[in-house]
């Protein structure tokens, strides 16, 4: 019992990054329909990325993030406009198979550029632990939380108080009026497209600077991403939140007091008992939607 807060504060702590890779996934189901199942390879790219522009181009991590958010919003983009949009309108099968066929062609292309050794990013600081009470946390894996914390808030605010944000959800509610009213819905669902994959690589390059990054982790943060947005509801930005917090602690209070070697199976416990009990989510989709 008296390890209780430390597995909290672990599961909270992973809780972040979970929210912040699966808030990408949730914006573009919510809006545009499209069940992105490349998802967890955006995410492995921006670790990867990360390790580059730290390790070879020598930026610090802050400027690296800057640097990688930019490139992968510009990844994000481009594969919306020239592969997303070919499938728009036609039914979510051909958007399931183009994201598979992406995710195949983004793995073995990243392990044929960098190979499959684990790559760490360069870190903003050392990691000396601090001690709040009986909690250990290291600083490093602190000022990635706060990161995490300030890109959650960055994105809700983008949704709730930019125009931009206010084109998203009039596409979201109604295309064909939105697209009436002026709103070139093209440029929408490639900005929202974009900003997905930018949440997703930061959510990678963050955790790379306390783990690693490799070309083949995509497949599990895919499952993990949609187990997720299955807990908190399919488009719903604060289901994102808590599915991920509701994952993260669920997960280290498994790890600590069952068994480590196997965490990754309480997800998918969650995600039988959410569709058994609230099928919906734990934030229904008529409720809030991004």
């Amino acid at each position: 019992m008296d390890l209780f807060p430390q597995f909290l504060a672990n599961g909270l702590v992973m809780g972040v990054f979970y929210a912040l890779s699966a808030l990408g996934l949730t914006l573009i189901f919510g809006l545009m329909r499209v069940v992105n199942f490349a998802h967890g390879e955006f995410y492995m790219l921006g670790g990867v990325s990360g390790w580059f522009v730290t390790n070879y181009l020598g930026l610090d991590f802050f400027s690296g993030l800057i640097v990688v958010a930019a490139l992968m919003a510009a990844v994000g983009w481009l594969v919306d406009r020239f592969l997303i949009e070919r499938v728009r309108g036609q039914g979510e099968e051909p958007g399931i198979l183009l994201t598979i066929g992406l995710s195949i062609f983004l793995v073995n292309g990243t392990l044929l550029l960098v190979g499959p050794a684990p790559m760490k990013v360069a870190g903003a600081m050392a990691e000396g632990p601090l001690f709040f009470g009986p909690i250990a946390v290291t600083k490093l894996r602190l000022l990635a939380v706060a990161v995490g914390i300030a890109l959650i808030v960055g994105a809700h605010l983008l949704i709730r108080r930019t125009r931009l944000g206010a084109a998203m959800r009039a596409t979201f509610q109604d295309p064909m009026a939105a697209s009436l009213a002026g709103i070139r819905t093209g440029h929408v669902y490639a900005a929202t497209f974009a900003l997905g994959c930018t949440l997703a690589a930061l959510s990678g390059m963050l955790l790379a600077s306390i783990y690693s990054a490799q070309a083949s982790v995509g497949g599990l943060i895919s499952l993990k991403s949609f187990v997720v947005v299955i807990l908190g509801g399919m488009g719903s930005f604060a289901g994102a939140i808590a599915g991920g917090l509701l994952l993260g602690v669920a997960e280290a209070m498994w790890g600590g007091y069952v068994s480590m070697g196997m965490v990754d199976v309480i997800g998918f416990v969650l995600v039988i008992l959410i569709l058994l009990f609230r099928p919906q989510g734990l934030f229904s989709i008529r409720t809030e939607r991004a």
